[in-house]
């Protein structure tokens, strides 16, 4: 039987290819057929998302939707596709924090000693992020944004070689999806200061939100699946159906919950609400932080 390709388009290691592969795993052995998974990184996301605008729309190829594909829409001027006429919502996965955190021999403990710290030495610390225009990245501008931090960004081609330069101390603060950095945390290697949640994270009961120390301060990832517009209802729904079986199921619900994904049941409609309202959002952001990118 003909393998459905799924896009993750980052590196391996990072919360998009963890989130496909618990899900790949489920859409194969429950509807019968090979989902495979094709880490294709580069261009901010961009050159994976491409790849899928230009399959056909047969149903064999898929894309994991996540936060870069609301904001690019802002953040580069010159796309040579428009993500909400060209790809066609499926299914809603989770909702996850971003997580505010430091290599481990960072001076900061707080969320407040780390503004001051930033107040005391301007230019001097660097910020991580798993490319520019992820949600990683916003998150940072909307933290530097609000408390008038200093940061350097420096992009990485995903979150694996990020944290990889967290953890050795070569950049010192990062605040990237939960999935992908909790392993890291438990296990010391990084030190989370707070969540980017409204919210504390169950998965994580000692950490403050960022909003405790920065009131109003709110910023979350979010992830799904798309298509080629023009695949017939027919397989959305199929798919669609599929995913919110798994999203009801307790040993799922369970594993997603250590990362701290909070599910996005729904209609492919509803998961088109929840990227038409992302794309907003971070427009504002975008514009705000005077990020850009060629």
């Amino acid at each position: 039987m003909r393998a459905v390709k799924w896009v993750v388009p980052y590196p391996p290691g990072g919360t998009t290819d963890v989130l496909a592969r618990i899900m790949s795993q489920w859409l194969s052995d429950k509807m019968g057929q090979p989902f495979l998974i094709e880490n294709k990184a580069g261009g901010g996301n961009n050159i994976g998302v491409e790849s899928v605008v230009h399959a056909a729309p047969d149903g064999y190829t898929m894309l994991l939707v996540n936060p870069a594909n609301g904001i690019n829409t802002t953040l580069y001027k010159n796309l040579p596709f428009d993500f909400i006429r060209d790809i066609a919502p499926v299914a809603g996965l989770v909702r996850t924090p971003n997580v505010m955190e430091v290599t481990s021999s960072f001076p900061a403990k707080t969320v407040a000693e780390f503004i001051a710290y930033c107040k005391a030495n301007p230019g001097k610390i660097n910020m991580a992020s798993s490319g520019s225009g992820t949600s990683v990245h916003l998150s940072g501008e909307l933290f530097k944004a609000m408390t008038g931090c200093d940061l350097l960004h420096v992009p990485f081609k995903g979150a694996g070689p990020a944290l990889a330069e967290l953890i050795a101390g070569t950049v010192h603060v990062i605040f990237d999806n939960l999935p992908s950095s909790a392993g890291h945390i438990k296990g010391g290697r990084i030190r989370a200061l707070a969540v980017t949640s409204a919210e504390r994270e169950p998965s994580l009961p000692g950490v403050p939100t960022v909003a405790e120390t920065v009131p109003g301060y709110e910023a979350t990832a979010w992830f799904g699946i798309g298509v080629p517009r023009g695949t017939p209802a027919e397989i959305i729904e199929k798919v669609n159906a599929e995913v919110n079986r798994a999203l009801s199921d307790p040993k799922m619900l369970a594993r997603l919950a250590e990362l701290g994904g909070k599910p996005i049941k729904g209609t492919p409609q509803d998961f088109g609400k929840v990227i038409a309202a992302e794309t907003a959002k971070w427009a504002t952001v975008v514009v705000a932080s005077g990020a850009k990118v060629e």
